[in-house]
């Protein structure tokens, strides 16, 4: 009996001192904190933003998902360019028409297309 309960304290104390040792109750520095995962924005800064920008785009997954923080400012990127893109889009067709407009009729030579047509 005495032996049995010898060696139930030896393994009290083997499992407090493994315990303690995986705690970290040796050691009193905390672990430094790690910065959060974001999204180094991929989307190229010197240019505009084009299809295959678009179909590379990776976004880190967190928890539940992806951050929507790096969602959104890739969207709200996306969605300036395609604004500015539209906007000069119609500004050159307002240009187009304005000189098909002022243009004498004997220098429209060219026949239109039925692109233009459908317009």
């Amino acid at each position: 009996m005495l032996m049995f309960l010898f060696l139930v304290v030896a393994l009290v104390v083997v499992v407090a001192a493994v315990t303690l040792a995986v705690v970290g109750g040796g050691e009193s520095a905390a672990l430094p904190e790690a910065a959060p995962e974001r999204l180094a924005d991929p989307l190229p800064a010197h240019r505009p933003v084009n299809r295959d920008d678009v179909e590379t785009l990776r976004f880190p997954v967190a928890v539940r998902g992806y951050r929507m923080a790096d969602v959104d400012d890739a969207l709200g990127r996306l969605g300036a360019e395609i604004a500015e893109r539209d906007a000069r889009i119609a500004g050159l067709e307002v240009a187009l028409a304005g000189a098909r407009a002022s243009a004498p009729p004997s220098l429209d030579k060219h026949p239109r297309h039925p692109e233009d047509e459908q317009r």
